[in-house]
């Protein structure tokens, strides 16, 4: 309130004063005179002040008319003054303008837009490091690889950007199926950029492909090191890297050097069952078979398996029929209620002709969880009891349209294998397979009752019924459930060797 009043009294003073000034240059007497070409001019006071005014405004407007023609000059010249850059600011407005529709058009899909807006915007602007990122998306987008790979190409040469260069190649490499390229381009990547979760995916899944497993171990450690995998997730991985690199040395003949490394895989993960299944073996072959059972058994305990059961079948493949059954009881008294427990033993008995224990050991199985497994070994319990023929066949009708059972399936791509891979062989993902019923019904099962020949004793022997004999006893009618008689099948005739007399 006091400075308003302050300014306002400060306003009428120098009103005051300048109203006093005028009238004192009215009255005064005297001027100012000025000759000019012979010709005198004379100007009172009032009048010797305004002229005064007006020289300066002339002199003023002067100068600025001769800093403009000397900026003129230095613009016209090339150097940077205040003209170039109203410019510049112009062309980097635009610029900008131009770069923000090009990434809203290659976000909505418009590619040839795209393209557009990238031009004009490199032509403003004149930074490639920023053009060239959205030009090489958009010529993608738009089908045109041949420019994008220039563009990228171009990224590639600029220490800024040569990462996103590499990578945009890579994809495009990828998407060729030129894996092998596509691998080295990752590992440059990854070189430049060590803690970048994508690449890191990428390089693991190229190397997995390529059985490149100390490689991977590398990238896998790197994972875990930038925090992109949780440590049990690692060593997981770590032991399926271990696993699939023993599969590759047993394949090619150094079977001492395989065995370890599956038993290092089974150290790793307890519960791999490829791992814990190729770990017991190697142990049985060294003679060391109460460490082979510790491994079973653990194995089992996390997730009851047929390959574990083959596994624990092979610690003594001269034993009769009836000295398996007692034997697997240290395998079966784990999650005995498990189904795939209670059709091991199922298994078993119809190998030692005991089809009643047969049936106890089966229970609901065959009404519950009717896959084609049960089914099956329900037909050879009723033939090994001497059921009609139409009872038989009304099984193995049932089994032939049944569910397969648990399967290795891949969880990326519902993929299903006759056998557990590092790699799903359909969409190549790593470490993806896992034992579960597949979500459609397929035509074959993985394991089936094929786990019977082995727990038989003879690996040349075929399980009870086949699934060939499946549709034998579909087309053929009641006589071709003969082959399902245990009594008559060759796994029947190994248990009746070994079976004891009296």
């Amino acid at each position: 309130m006091l400075w308003s009043l302050l300014k306002i009294l400060i306003f009428v003073a120098v009103i005051a004063l300048l109203a006093m000034g005028a009238v004192y240059l009215m009255e005064s007497d005297g001027g100012m005179q000025i000759t000019i070409a012979g010709t005198e001019y004379t100007f009172g006071p009032l009048q010797s002040v305004i002229a005064a005014a007006i020289l300066v405004v002339l002199v003023w407007i002067g100068l600025k008319l001769l800093s403009l023609l000397v900026a003129t000059l230095h613009f016209l010249n090339g150097d940077e003054t205040a003209l170039s850059r109203y410019f510049d600011r112009n062309r980097e407005k635009k610029g900008f303008e131009a770069l923000s529709d090009g990434f809203v058009a290659l976000a909505s899909g418009e590619a040839k837009q795209a393209m557009s807006k990238a031009a004009k915007a490199e032509k403003y602007l004149q930074k490639p490091e920023l053009t060239n990122l959205l030009t090489a998306q958009a010529a993608e987008m738009a089908g045109d690889t041949r420019k994008a790979t220039e563009t990228y190409k171009k990224l590639i040469e600029n220490e800024n950007t040569r990462f996103v260069g590499v990578c945009g190649i890579m994809k495009q490499k990828l998407s060729e199926g030129d894996t092998k390229t596509a691998r080295k381009l990752a590992e440059k990547a990854f070189q430049l950029k060590p803690r970048h979760e994508e690449t890191q995916d990428v390089l693991l899944k190229l190397q997995a492909q390529a059985h490149d497993w100390a490689g991977a171990r590398n990238t896998l450690n790197a994972k875990l090191k930038s925090g992109s995998l949780p440590r049990d997730v690692v060593t997981r991985r770590e032991a399926v890297l271990a696993l699939s690199e023993a599969q590759d040395i047993i394949a090619e003949g150094a079977s001492i050097d395989g065995q370890e490394q599956a038993i290092e895989a089974n150290r790793l993960s307890p519960d791999l069952v490829p791992a814990a299944a190729m770990a017991a073996r190697s142990y049985i072959a060294a003679g060391k078979t109460r460490k082979a059972i510790r491994v079973l058994k653990k194995a089992w305990d996390a997730q009851p398996h047929p390959d574990l059961a083959a596994a624990f079948a092979a610690i003594n493949p001269t034993e009769t029929a009836e000295e398996r059954v007692k034997r697997f009881t240290t395998l079966t008294n784990i999650h005995p209620q498990h189904p795939e427990t209670r059709l091991v033993r199922t298994e078993l008995h119809i190998v030692a002709e005991d089809f009643p224990e047969a049936r106890r050991a089966l229970g609901d199985l065959a009404e519950t969880a009717a896959d084609a497994r049960a089914l099956t070994l329900m037909a050879a319990i009723e033939r090994g009891e001497g059921a009609p023929d139409s009872v038989v066949q009304g099984w193995l009708a049932k089994a032939l349209n049944a569910p397969r059972g648990p399967q290795w399936v891949c969880e990326n791509c519902n993929h299903i294998h006759a056998n557990w891979l590092p790699v799903c062989e359909n969409c190549e993902s790593f470490d993806t397979l896992a034992w579960k019923s597949p979500q459609a019904n397929e035509v074959g099962s993985a394991t089936g009752a094929n786990i019977l020949p082995l727990l038989a004793n003879s690996p040349e022997t075929t399980s009870i019924v086949s699934d060939q004999e499946f549709i034998d006893a579909d087309t053929d009618g009641p006589e071709s459930t003969e082959t399902a008689d245990p009594e008559d099948g060759p796994a029947a005739d190994d248990a009746k060797k070994e079976k004891p007399a009296g």
